[in-house]
């Protein structure tokens, strides 16, 4: 693994486009399902990806915010799913599942920041639930469709914030411990980019491939809905007019930038033969080997930091025992 979780320079950077990392590649005939593809960083992610010849499904809980958000952007399905709801989960992966069709991409862009303590139908945290758990049912109830198609990709979206935590193995939804919004967005983040090593490990001699991104930090996605704009702006993220600072020397992007390193890991040949991997600004990220600061201040949090991914979120220990647990909670 750490063989592999190094730069290969591949010529793009955090300036970088999703239409650039894109640029020359035909998906003509090829098949692509992205949760959160009508909001933030995913609406982009859906019409780069059409743009170049793809088909485009779109799992949604809000049909008319999807209808509105990829109006006018060609080769597009919208269909109704929930990923907090197991139930709907399994309807979706079995609507395409009887089509017969093969499954080229999977981007699993979906996500919620920081939220207030909640719980699901099943008792579990709402962030672990929501962006580890309904992605993994999803991906695992697909795995014939991407078998499919003899050479799938599977692309997590992650973040730099899995800094905040890994995975606590011992109080995954906090029940013997203190509730933190942002331990409980760590640790979502952290799993994001586990599930990508262990899927990796044990689907590649079957064509699939496996990735985790970081996309840099875009304000204008709603992900931080529930941070107040003082600490936006403390943070030097906003101006004083609350607009959105866009700097990618210093990982803050406008949404094109932001979909860049998610299309690159699902269509660039730079990356054929390799997975398991957590990716940034279009290309493989540096193992992080020193220990990061953190802080309880939310404004603190979204300040220019070193970047890489920590030893704990691609250690193949951690990843196999994430896919049992994770499996044993979607089958309860």
């Amino acid at each position: 693994m750490r063989s592999v979780q190094q730069p290969i320079n591949s010529g793009f950077d955090a300036a970088s486009t999703a239409a650039d990392v894109i640029h020359g590649i035909d998906l003509t005939g090829r098949i692509a399902i992205v949760t959160g593809g009508y909001s933030g960083i995913g609406v982009e992610t859906v019409r780069v990806l059409a743009n170049a010849g793809a088909t485009v499904i779109v799992p949604t809980r809000n049909e008319a915010k999807a209808t509105k958000a990829l109006a006018g952007i060609s080769n597009t399905r919208i269909e109704p799913m929930d990923l907090t709801d197991p139930a709907s989960i399994d309807a979706f992966v079995s609507r395409f599942i009887a089509t017969g069709q093969p499954l080229h991409m999977l981007i699993n862009s979906a996500g919620i920041m920081a939220t207030p303590f909640e719980r699901d139908a099943r008792g579990y945290e709402i962030q672990f639930a929501t962006n580890h758990l309904g992605h993994f049912q999803l991906t695992v109830g697909l795995l014939p469709a991407l078998q499919r198609a003899q050479g799938a990709r599977v692309v997590s979206v992650s973040s730099w914030g899995h800094r905040y935590s890994p995975v606590v193995f011992d109080d995954i939804s906090f029940e013997q411990r203190e509730y933190n919004p942002w331990l409980s967005y760590g640790q979502s983040k952290t799993a994001n980019i586990l599930f990508a090593v262990e899927l990796d490990a044990r689907y590649q001699a079957d064509g699939i491939r496996a990735f985790a991104v970081h996309p840099g930090l875009i304000v204008d996605t709603g992900l931080g809905k529930y941070m107040s704009r003082e600490d936006l702006k403390n943070a030097g993220v906003i101006d004083e007019d609350g607009k959105p600072i866009i700097d990618p020397s210093r990982n803050l992007k406008n949404v094109p930038q932001g979909a860049a390193t998610s299309v690159w890991c699902a269509v660039s040949p730079q990356l054929n033969g390799m997975g398991g991997v957590y990716a940034e600004n279009a290309d493989i990220s540096p193992i992080r080997q020193e220990e990061v600061p953190t802080s309880n201040d939310a404004s603190v949090r979204l300040r220019k930091g070193a970047n890489g991914v920590l030893p704990y979120a691609i250690d193949s220990d951690n990843a196999r025992r994430l896919w049992e647990v994770s499996q044993s909670m979607v089958s309860r």
